[in-house]
């Protein structure tokens, strides 16, 4: 795809999910009880929004297990702090381990779903989200681990790069964080799921047609059944 979103005949800023609605939504498909790696920056927003009845055991590359909810302003205890740097709670049950030992875990395949942010990915699952080429991050960290070894992996992202241009493709062009490892996306328009090396659309938000959608985004997508709508709760 050649276009960017400004020559789209839709103007998505108006239109397109928040931060906010896009980690909700994904927020909603964790299962309880599930052990779950949220990604630094956007994706820790996810634990904001655990569905009533469901808690989600949170995981963090650091070393803490089943933390809980971010303390309130001028209460942070800076020697309890997550992957980004933020200040978390403990609770009864909250475990501190070694660095080496977290990596065990995730390498050891006990984490159910890894939720990562996102500059690209392929419709074969490929991702990239470390680098964006000369003069980046110099590192992948420990994301690599991650995508590998989850038993899912879901993505959260604006459809489209600040210039316009899709984040969804047919091949990444950017520094792989991981091969075929992507599941599910929620984007700022969409909930598109890889299926069979290919972009399988699962919902749409009501204000874009399927048309509009597919210009903006850099491969077929692919529909199997009803499409539903994607509706968020204002945040």
């Amino acid at each position: 795809m050649s276009d960017t979103a400004s020559d789209t005949m839709i103007d998505i800023s108006a239109i397109k999910l928040s931060n906010a609605q896009i980690a909700w939504r994904a927020a909603q498909d964790i299962e309880d009880g599930a052990y779950v790696n949220l990604g630094i920056g956007f994706p820790e927003m996810v634990a904001k929004f655990q569905p009533e009845g469901k808690q989600a055991i949170f995981h963090t590359e650091n070393g803490v297990l089943d933390f809980g909810e971010a303390p309130k302003p001028g209460e942070e205890d800076w020697d309890c702090i997550n992957a980004g740097k933020k200040a978390i709670t403990i609770k009864p049950g909250t475990a501190f381990f070694h660095h080496a030992d977290s990596f065990a875990m995730v390498r050891g395949g006990h984490l159910d779903v890894a939720i990562l942010g996102a500059y690209e990915i392929a419709q074969n699952g490929d991702l990239a989200n470390w680098s964006t080429g000369k003069g980046g991050v110099p590192a992948v960290g420990g994301a690599m681990d991650l995508v590998q070894s989850a038993k899912r992996v879901a993505v959260l992202t604006d459809h489209v790069t600040k210039k316009g241009d899709p984040k969804l493709v047919a091949s990444c062009s950017l520094p792989l964080t991981g091969v075929g490892c992507v599941t599910r996306i929620y984007t700022s328009l969409a909930v598109v799921d890889v299926e069979g090396g290919k972009f399988v659309l699962r919902e749409k938000i009501p204000a874009i047609s399927f048309d509009d959608l597919q210009a903006l985004t850099g491969a077929p997508l692919h529909v199997e059944g009803e499409v539903a709508d994607l509706v968020c709760p204002e945040l």
